[in-house]
């Protein structure tokens, strides 16, 4: 009989539901593998692009997660004061085999004190925060520092996820998971990076997301201050 493995990914209003879904579909068929979505309560929960998703288990419900996962989006910035979030991430974190990230979500983790000292992923346009949470950021699609794995942007989710099939169930596992899904990215356009996109490109995204940023830059700063 196989010994469970309890994943458990924070879900909160306006998350990336890329990020989440992503791994979970992979995540999900590893050996053995509890998938929970875990939340203040099981209320329906808006994502960020107008569909709602079920947390399956409260925070006070929760079993202790083998692996805690946090998914980012906009509905981030709102979590880094949100002191019941915090408390349950340090506290899943403490014990948890691994602790991870998607996107802007390591910010989360920031917050909770968990990747202080770590090296970490995270989405281009967010990744320049981290420093403030003692993490160092890392331009890469997926991290590995000790237990702390991380995935930049969005799709870097399901990268993130395969490399973490591979440590909970060996390379075998990981790659008929791979197979089962047909996952062989062959994208339409080499523009998936700042790098690639060039600066013009770059440019364009960040004077798009200015205001919003202004205010992330208050969120964080004062996130970090609490630590």
């Amino acid at each position: 009989m196989l010994t469970p493995v309890q994943i458990g990914f924070l879900v909160f209003p306006h998350v990336t539901q890329l990020d989440l879904m992503g791994p979970a579909q992979v995540l999900s068929r590893v050996p053995g593998a509890k998938v929970h979505l875990a939340w203040k309560s099981i209320t329906p929960l808006m994502t960020d692009v107008g569909f709602t998703i079920n947390p399956t288990v409260s925070f006070e419900q929760s079993p202790q997660f083998d692996v805690l996962c946090v998914p980012g989006g906009a509905g981030v910035v709102e979590q880094l004061s949100d002191d019941e979030t915090l408390a349950f991430l340090r506290t899943q974190g403490q014990a948890a085999r691994y602790v991870t990230s998607v996107c802007n979500g390591s910010l989360l983790l920031g917050a909770a004190g968990l990747i202080d000292g770590y090296k970490s992923a995270c989405h281009w346009m967010w990744r320049h925060y981290l420093p403030q949470f003692g993490a160092q950021p890392v331009a890469a699609r997926v991290v590995r520092d000790r237990n702390r794995l991380s995935g930049a942007g969005v799709t870097s989710g399901i990268d993130f996820a395969f490399s973490l099939a591979e440590e909970l169930a060996g390379g075998e596992v990981a790659r008929m998971i791979q197979l089962g899904l047909e996952y062989d990215p062959q994208p339409p356009f080499d523009c998936g990076s700042p790098e690639k996109a060039g600066a013009e490109r770059v440019a364009r995204a960040r004077s798009a997301q200015e205001a919003f940023l202004k205010d992330v830059d208050v969120h964080v700063a004062r996130a970090a201050s609490r630590r």
